[in-house]
Order: structure tokens, then C-alpha cells, then sequence
């Protein structure tokens, strides 16, 4: 299965390291960011699972929820975590989903036969509340994803998911936005009265609005 943007994203029940996780009663009204890794015990994905820990507030001031799966049983997920905290300076404080026999990561797309045919690539998807998929990112093995980047994007999601903007390159949160080019520069002066910059007509910036 592909999953592309806009998708509705299946539901699935697994064993996960917190136990049986039924997904969208899990996800309930939040955004979820769900990230698989290739098996337990690698050394990337030790340091993964640490940061997301450590940036488990983050993404609850957004709204969002994380779950993490890997292809290994649940007591492979238990003594695994015992490494994270220890290496890692943390407690692992979200579930690990058990898919020892690839349910759900045929169901979502992780395997890549090309890359290697039986272990699940690095992939990061972002779910909305509504069950669509917003965002994927797929990683090689040798490189360590950016969890800072992800929740980036979800402040990009949520704001412009509200308001008649676009986020520029670099965005950070607290920055100027571009105005919609589906709106006029007239309309968006009394849309965003902080002020509009045109600089170029289809260029329009304006400061963020919900600061």
C-alpha cells in the first residue's frame, strides 16, 4: 500500500510495548507523528527514540501524540528500552508498536523491497486529527532524522491549516508568513492588519498572524 498526502490512514490493532494499541482510539482528537525503525537494537534509532522522549512536551503543546514500531516482539521493545534510558539520559514515555509479523507496516508502506526486503525503513508520517496524512519523510538507515524539523512542520500544518498563509523557507515559529496567492493584496490588508509587503504580486508577506 502507498499512502500519499490527504490519505485517510488505516486503523490497526497491535501489541504494542504499552500493551494492545487499537490506533485511532489511541490517536483520539490529537495529531500523531509515527515513526518506524528498521529493528531494536540499532544504534541510529537508539538516539531517535531518546530525543523523542526528551521531546515528548514539545509535541503535547501541539496537540500531538508519538508512537514509534519496529518489526521485533514486545520483549525485544522492553530490554531495548532499558538501553535507550540508560544511553540516552531518559525514560522512553510513549509506545513502541510490536510488528513482528509486518502487519502494519504493510499496511502503512515501510517495507521498501529495493532498500531491503525484509526490515522497514525510516519513516516519519504526520496525522492530523481527522486521520489524513499531512506529512512523510523517509530516511536512509545511516542518517538520523531531525525531530526538530517535524515539529516544525506541524506548527506550519496548524497555523496554516487556520489561516489564509504559507510558510517561506527556513520558517520558524514566531516569523513572517506569506499571504495566500488565492487572496487579493487588497483583501489580505484588511485580512491581516499587522500589515502586507508586496514584493512581488504573487509575494506577499505579512506577520505571523496568532502572535
Amino acid at each position: 500500500m502507498t499512502l500519499q498526502l490527504g490519505d485517510t490512514v488505516p486503523n490497526f490493532t497491535q501489541q504494542s510495548s504499552e500493551g494492545e494499541i487499537t490506533f485511532y482510539d489511541w490517536a483520539g482528537d490529537s495529531w500523531v507523528v509515527f515513526f518506524s525503525h528498521p529493528a531494536d537494537y540499532t544504534p541510529v534509532c537508539t538516539t531517535e527514540l531518546g530525543e523523542v522522549a526528551k521531546l515528548k512536551g514539545e509535541f503535547a503543546q501541539r496537540n500531538a501524540k508519538v508512537i514509534a514500531l519496529s518489526v521485533d516482539d514486545v520483549d525485544s521493545h522492553k530490554g531495548w528500552i532499558g538501553d535507550i534510558d540508560e544511553t540516552q539520559g531518559t525514560a522512553v514515555n510513549y509506545p513502541i508498536i510490536a510488528d513482528a509479523d509486518n502487519k502494519v507496516s504493510n499496511l502503512y508502506g515501510m517495507i521498501h523491497p529495493n532498500a531491503d526486503a525484509k526490515v522497514t525503513v525510516r519513516t516519519v508520517f504526520v496525522i492530523d486529527p481527522n486521520r489524513k496524512l499531512r506529512l512523510t519523510i523517509t530516511y536512509p538507515p545511516s542518517t538520523g532524522r531531525n525531530f526538530l524539523e517535524i515539529l516544525r512542520v506541524i506548527d506550519s500544518l496548524q497555523l496554516t491549516d487556520n489561516y489564509s498563509v504559507a510558510t517561506p523557507v527556513n520558517w520558524k515559529d514566531g516569523e513572517d508568513v506569506v499571504v495566500s496567492p488565492k487572496i487579493s493584496t487588497a483583501d489580505a490588508k484588511q485580512k491581516f492588519p499587522k500589515g502586507v509587503t508586496e514584493i512581488k504580486p504573487y509575494l506577499r508577506m505579512t506577520p505571523q498572524p496568532n502572535k
